[in-house]
This record gives C-alpha cells, structure tokens and sequence, in this order.
C-alpha cells in the first residue's frame, strides 16, 4: 500500500494529474461565556417576548475557513437555563406545557450538509431535537468573523446563525384563545444563535 503511494506521489504529477487535497478542517470548542442563542416569539399577537438561554450553550464546530463546505457543528442547550426576565414564565416555560425540562433537558443541533456558499454566508442543514422530536432545519449563517488572536494565544473566530420553526411541530402546543380571535403565544418562533468559536 504504502509502495503504491508513493508511486501514485511521483506519476500523477507526470501525467498532469491532481492528488486529493489532505483535509485540512479543524476542531473548535464552543466558548460558553462569549456564545448566546437567543428567540423571541409573538405574544397576544401584538409584540415580541424574547429569551435567551443563559449557561449551557456546548459543543464543538469543525470547518476550514478556506473551504466553508467542511464546516460542521455538533451543538446542545441546557433549555432548564431559559431566561424571558419574567420567573413565573420561565417556570412555566420549563414545565411539560412547553419545554419540559426535567424529561428533555437539552436541545440540539448537529448539522449535515452545507449550501449556497457565499462570501460570508452560506445556509447550514441540519437536525434540531427538541422534546424528543427531530426535525430538519435550516440555519442561514453569517461567518466567518477573523480569525483574531485571543490575548491568551488561541484563535478566535465567530459566526451568527438564524432560523424560524413552528414550536408546535416540536410538542410545544399550549396555548390560550383570545377574545378578540387569535392566541396568546405565537407558533413562529425566530431562532439566532451568536457562536465565538477557540481554537
């Protein structure tokens, strides 16, 4: 085999051939104290409630900054962390009426594919878990930011990913009627995730 190598090493350039490239994709954690996912959802039909997930934000993302098609993210949330700036809706949130966060305590992404590259941009495929249930979604990506030399010597890169799912295609169906027609709680959700990536 490894005879064949190097044979393959000293022929292909005399035949005007080209050698696979060696990937050359790197491995990057999740930097939890630099790194939010955020939502907001309409209430009463009227305005927005936002949300943030405060701790546990975790994963690694794999790419290539010269070569955006290998990227690849491997990402959980502790939804138990939720935080609306209102503590009896955050209860409420973590109960079996939404979240139910005692039975499903993360939700995660991991991705799969990667589309329509641009400069700066690309869509990123991927399935989100959440209560259980797997669906396909898709991330429209802005990134990458650097890469910057973190003052402790790591590299640092960032990128900002957004998405919108229908909360009810998860189990997160409660809601109450209004008077006047429509519902309390919004079935749209909109989804953005701000990741700081080190090397």
């Amino acid at each position: 085999m490894i005879r064949n190598l190097l044979l393959a090493l000293v022929i292909a350039p005399m035949l005007g051939l080209s050698l696979p490239q060696v990937a050359s994709a790197k491995d990057y954690k999740i930097d939890p104290a630099h790194t939010s996912a955020s939502f907001k959802v309409k209430h009463m039909m009227v305005t927005w409630v936002r949300g943030e997930f405060e701790d546990g934000v975790a994963g690694t993302v794999r790419f290539d900054p010269d070569d955006l098609s290998s990227f690849h993210a491997d990402v959980s949330i502790d939804v138990g962390s939720i935080d609306t700036r209102n503590d009896k809706r955050d209860t409420h949130l973590r109960s079996a009426d939404f979240f139910d966060a005692k039975k499903n305590g993360d939700m995660t992404f991991v991705s799969k594919e990667v589309r329509n590259i641009t400069d700066g941009h690309f869509q990123l495929v991927g399935d989100l878990t959440l209560r259980g249930t797997t669906r396909e979604v898709v991330l429209d990506v802005e990134g990458p930011v650097g890469p910057v030399k973190h003052p402790m010597g790591s590299t640092v890169y960032g990128f900002t990913g957004t998405t919108e799912i229908n909360r009810t295609d998860y189990g997160l169906n409660w809601n109450m009627p209004l008077e006047d027609g429509g519902m309390v709680v919004g079935e749209e959700v909109h989804i953005i995730i701000d990741l700081e990536l080190k090397k």
